[in-house]
């Protein structure tokens, strides 16, 4: 079970961006990395094309080092880990070791 899923709310641990919080837009786990939302934003040359005739440089968000962000836990709005425990169904779910509440 990934740690880190889509449209959770992060903070950035380490690198330029360090303190800085955002969503989580799409996570490569093969390559174990994520796309946050404003963060790791650099900027890529456009060639012209029909949707966007003028070109030039856009800003996007490059994937970042799953190792270098942290689940924003709800409860408190602080990082913290994340646990897996399995439910009296079998089922897996992902739980803050912060507060001990199910995310």
């Amino acid at each position: 079970m990934s740690r880190i899923k889509k449209d959770d709310q992060v903070i950035v641990i380490a690198g330029k961006d360090k303190g800085k919080t955002g969503r989580v837009l799409k996570v490569f786990p093969a390559k174990e990395r994520a796309v946050v939302e404003h963060i790791n934003v650099i900027k890529k040359a456009q060639r012209p094309t029909q949707e966007n005739q003028q070109g030039g440089f856009i800003e996007i968000e490059a994937p970042i080092h799953i190792s270098n962000i942290m689940l924003v836990d709800k409860k408190t709005n602080k990082p913290t880990r994340v646990g897996v425990k399995v439910l009296k169904d079998k089922s897996k779910v992902r739980v803050s070791r912060k507060s001990g509440e199910v995310i």
